[in-house]
């Protein structure tokens, strides 16, 4: 499915579980047979030891912040309308390390290893995107 915007997420058979998962409210993760190591984003291999023995599966949506960089300009629709946006890097409690959005957090409460939790952010026509908040509980 093409969404017509080259900012959202196109999906196809490999990542409709991933997208399907993600209108549901769960991220999912891959996870390698052979060596056991999981990995996003998602591929048809292993990453850490080439294996195309790796299944998908369900992440606890916990994840540390391990950097940020506020953007305050941005001419690719639709972040323009977003902005300021933090974009940051998590390292999710499975293992891999992730690129994403930090929301319902002010830049100034943003502090490195604070625990953050998964939220979708859903737009008409575009699959629901993951992104995270500080841990509520």
């Amino acid at each position: 499915m093409t969404t017509g915007n080259a900012a959202t997420p196109e999906t196809d058979a490999f990542t409709r579980p991933y997208w399907d998962a993600a209108a549901d409210g769960h991220l999912l993760i891959r996870r390698c047979g052979d060596c056991g190591r999981a990995h996003h984003y998602p591929r048809e291999f292993c990453p850490h030891c080439w294996s195309d023995d790796v299944v998908w599966e369900r992440a606890s949506g916990r994840a540390t912040l391990y950097t940020w960089s506020v953007v305050h300009r941005n001419d690719l629709p639709p972040f323009g309308d977003r902005t300021p946006y933090t974009a940051a890097v998590v390292d999710l409690a499975e293992g891999p390390r992730m690129m994403t959005e930090i929301t319902g957090c002010a830049e100034t409460d943003l502090r490195i290893g604070m625990a953050l939790e998964v939220a979708f952010r859903g737009e008409e026509g575009a699959p629901a995107v993951p992104v995270f908040r500080p841990l509520l509980s």
